[in-house]
């Protein structure tokens, strides 16, 4: 493949932001529109044409003679180099997961920029203050994500990792006049720096023996019971596998150096994809504008943790414990999103925790992925889900985005009985539920029942847990639906417009993304990303015992919302009042923030900060400051010694004198 045309989806997304960022303020905000939206475009087009090349063209560089998709290489060029192994490189990976992260970046990255042609004015047509600047921030988001997904190497990934965080930062921030944004975006920041301290560390110890920071060298390894599947690079001297479990390989609390590692680099992913503990900065990241929240925290950022342990799954494979803790963490972190959703009144917050909740869902598939089931289903299942999820998601955000741009409130309870003054938003946004909740035909009931047999193959505890989160999801989503579209009739408050469908940059991504939610579960998936050559046909794998059930558990979700909040009704208050602790448990997030707040001002500045704080001011500074009170009386005290009179100096001479043959006559007795 050309270089050129690779190199520029990650050169027009760079020169946007370099472009609108240093000369914006001297354009006006259409035109500083128009050119994000071109740029974006553009890289679109350049996109799928590199995607459509490597699935499609049929070259040899992309697929080999036993009609397996192969890694391939576009660039490779060293940027720094340390010693002969510590060498960080820049490049171009395509790969089936690669290729399609690019379709699912540029997609909803240019209908977020077209979106925001309309939301980011008031009524009146006025544009916001700063709008260049956010188009800036959007385009150097897009730039980062795309060097993340198509990095060659573990150390660029983390360098474009790192830029994806500080982007955020200044997308959920935008407001910053708003103290709410700047705390958000703060805690955001905060949170998964922390997180990508643990994600650095498992980068320096599975680079430290292994001596590569390359992908290709990472996972073409041999795995006990895989050697028909996995192929070894020629030339490779010896597999990761024999490195870490030798017997003189080192271990550290009764675990090898690899679970190490790979716990640590899946912990940079808990951060970034938002999984207990690290969860708390997503729902306040909805501070920012809504298509921030569509862009970063439903199709793109959030999936960067699944995406990193996909890239490194063959290692993950290695270490049964790593996937456990993955499996575990996905779970309790589905269970315990899905339940907040529930009892949420801001739309932006329930969808929120349904990215949480949908996120741990593809991670839950990943851990359960495994050779000997389904040929490791869990593993295409995931990127399935996360394929069919961003577009769903980004609709049900944008179409969030057009009704608080109707109403202006995040409040269910200013809403209500929508569903007449705004059409084009009620339809997309039912088709976003029903994908959301599983229904067939729409795209979510195709991935997550991949998810749900995969999960089946594993164990029924996890099938079970999962068929339950996902009954949940049907439930939470059908509430949000029914409290904002039916309930009761819209009042329109005196003074004010009916509220209506928004103009046609923000009407046609919703009617778009709709349109793909209805027809991308008929893609052919498992033939295009496929896992090691293994190639997925759907009904081969499809298990009516499964799919079944869960869309029993669906429609079963789908009308206890009906028989709740359709039509205004005691159940919901009744049902509030009869388990107000757990409601209230709910609503309150479990009390996770006041948990962080308690453990971070009571405890580490409190208890900890505070006493280290007194004994800085007060003993190593009084100890310092004690230096210079002595010195200073001291030399107060010898000022006389230089008064400039000679018969001053004469006597302090004789004095002396005298004083030294004292000492010496005594000492010589």
């Amino acid at each position: 493949m050309d270089i050129t045309l690779p190199l520029l989806i990650l050169a027009i997304p760079l020169a946007m932001f370099l472009i609108l960022g240093l000369f914006g303020m001297k354009m006006s905000h259409k035109l500083a529109g128009v050119l994000g939206c071109l740029g974006m475009g553009t890289v679109l087009v350049l996109s799928y044409y590199t995607a459509f090349t490597y699935f499609f063209s049929g070259a040899p560089e992309f697929i080999n003679a036993a009609n397996e998709r192969l890694q391939y290489l576009v660039f490779d060029q060293t940027w720094l180099q340390f010693t002969d192994k510590l060498v960080i490189k820049l490049g171009f990976l395509l790969d089936p997961i690669s290729a399609m992260m690019l379709v699912v970046i540029t997609t909803i990255s240019f209908m977020v920029h077209l979106y925001s042609m309309g939301y980011m004015r008031d009524h009146h047509g006025v544009y916001e203050h700063g709008f260049q600047r956010f188009y800036a921030f959007l385009s150097l988001f897009s730039f980062s994500m795309l060097g993340l997904v198509v990095a060659p190497n573990i150390f660029q990934m983390y360098i474009f990792w790192e830029l994806v965080g500080a982007s955020s930062y200044l997308l959920i921030g935008f407001y910053y006049t708003k103290a709410s944004a700047v705390s958000a975006s703060k805690k955001a920041f905060i949170v998964t720096r922390f997180a990508d301290l643990g994600f650095l560390i498992g980068i320096l110890v599975l680079s430290f023996y292994t001596g590569t920071f390359n992908f290709t060298e990472l996972t073409s390894i041999p795995v006990e019971g895989m050697a028909d599947v996995f192929q070894v690079n020629e030339g490779t001297a010896e597999t990761v596998r024999s490195i870490f479990q030798n017997s003189a390989a080192p271990t550290f609390m009764g675990a090898s150096v690899l679970t190490w590692a790979l716990v640590l680099i899946f912990m940079g992913g808990m951060g970034k994809s938002a999984m207990m503990p690290l969860h708390i900065w997503l729902p306040d990241a909805m501070e920012g504008p809504t298509p921030v929240s569509a862009l970063i925290h439903a199709a793109t950022m959030v999936v960067a943790g699944v995406y990193l342990v996909a890239r490194l799954f063959p290692l993950y494979l290695m270490e049964e414990s790593a996937l456990v803790i993955i499996t575990v963490v996905g779970a309790i972190t589905a269970f315990y999103a899905a339940m907040v959703a529930c009892t949420q009144i801001d739309i932006k917050r329930v969808l929120a925790f349904s990215t949480i909740s949908q996120i741990a869902f593809m991670m839950v598939s990943l851990g359960v992925a495994r050779p000997e089931i389904h040929e490791g289903l869990g593993y295409m299942a995931s990127m399935f889900h996360l394929f069919t999820h961003a577009m769903f998601k980004a609709l049900l955000f944008l179409g969030a985005g057009a009704l608080i741009h109707a109403i202006g409130s995040n409040d269910y309870t200013e809403m209500h009985g929508l569903r007449k003054y705004m059409p084009i938003t009620h339809w997309t946004f039912l088709i976003g539920c029903l994908a959301i909740a599983g229904i067939i035909p729409f795209s979510g009931f195709f991935s997550k029942d991949e998810i749900l047999s995969a999960c089946a193959g594993y164990d029924w505890v996890a099938y079970l847990w999962m068929s339950l989160v996902a009954g949940m999801t049907a439930f939470y989503m059908f509430r949000l639906y029914f409290l904002i579209f039916w309930w009761k009739e819209h009042k329109v408050k005196e003074g004010h417009h009916a509220p209506h469908d928004q103009p046609w940059v923000m009407s046609l991504p919703l009617i778009i993304l709709a349109a793909i939610s209805c027809v991308a579960g008929f893609i052919p998936f498992g033939k295009l990303v496929s896992w090691n050559g293994i190639s997925y046909d759907f009904m081969a794998h499809f298990d009516w015992s499964v799919a079944g059930v869960s869309l029993t558990i669906a429609v079963l979700g789908i009308a206890l919302a009906w028989k709740m909040y359709c039509k205004e009704n005691s159940l919901p208050q009744k049902f509030k009042n009869a388990v107000p602790a757990l409601w209230d448990w709910c609503f309150h997030r479990f009390y996770w923030d006041e948990l962080y707040m308690f453990i971070t001002h009571r405890i580490i500045f409190g208890c900890i900060c505070r006493p280290l704080a007194w004994f800085d001011r007060n003993i190593i500074d009084g100890t310092m400051d004690s230096f210079a009170t002595v010195t200073n009386k001291a030399s107060e005290a010898i000022k006389p010694l230089q008064s400039g009179q000679i018969q001053m100096y004469v006597w302090y001479y004789l004095v002396g004198a005298l004083a030294l043959g004292v000492i010496t006559v005594l000492c010589l007795i």
